[in-house]
Order: structure tokens, then C-alpha cells, then sequence
């Protein structure tokens, strides 16, 4: 079975999400590069729990990895055997934050510089 994939117009920018499009319990991707030249993405599943979760926060925001999110482990729930990852931080830096479409956005941008490093390295 073959699938169409309908073209896309690539932006030569990331949009990740922001801190104001953040919904409590939707999933997200982060996604970064850990090279220079964008070529080799990572990117991990997660959910979105909360906004300033322990006293003292500001402007803080967590999320959960998809896995314990999932089986239905919460922040206030999450023990030794019931373990959970959580991942906190500024709510002014999620620029490796992105919904579905934007990281697929990247992930398909990433595949043509990929493409087109191959080719450029054929052609030395």
C-alpha cells in the first residue's frame, strides 16, 4: 500500500509553541538537534501538566514524559513505584517546544537539508 503525503510549504523558521498556547494534558514534542548543521534531530514525546507547581514558581512550566502521563501518574501521584520524568522550566524558553504540525514542519525541513547535504556531498 503506497500513502500520499500532500506538499507542504516549508518555513525557513521553527514555530514552537507558546507559553499562552499551552493546554493542560495535551501532548507535545520536544525537539532539538545535536548538530550545527540541523541534520540529526531527537525528539521525546510529552505532556503538558502545569504551570507553577511548587511554591516559590514563577513563570515555570512542566511537563511529563508520555509514558507515565499515560498510565495516569500524576505530580501529586508520582512515587518510587509509580515513577514519573518531569521536565521544568521558564515558560520564556520553549523554543524546542512544538504541537504535532510544527515538529513534523521541522522534521520534513530537516530531511531536505539532509537531502540536500548528500547531494552536496556527492557532487565534491
Amino acid at each position: 500500500m503506497t500513502m500520499r503525503f500532500e506538499a507542504r510549504e516549508l518555513k525557513s523558521y521553527a514555530e514552537p509553541i507558546s507559553a499562552d498556547q499551552l493546554r493542560e494534558g495535551e501532548v507535545y514534542f520536544f525537539l532539538t538537534f545535536l548538530d550545527d548543521k540541523m541534520l540529526i534531530p531527537t525528539m521525546e514525546t510529552v505532556a503538558f501538566v502545569g504551570r507553577n507547581l511548587e511554591p516559590g514558581d514563577e513563570d515555570r512550566v512542566y511537563f511529563q514524559d508520555i509514558e507515565s502521563f499515560a498510565r495516569g501518574v500524576r505530580y501529586e501521584t508520582a512515587l518510587e513505584d509509580n515513577p514519573a520524568v518531569f521536565h521544568c522550566g521558564s515558560q520564556k524558553e520553549l523554543g524546542h517546544v512544538f504541537d504535532f504540525q510544527h515538529a513534523l514542519d521541522q522534521l520534513l525541513a530537516c530531511a531536505v537539508r539532509r537531502e540536500n547535504a548528500a547531494l552536496n556531498s556527492f557532487a565534491k
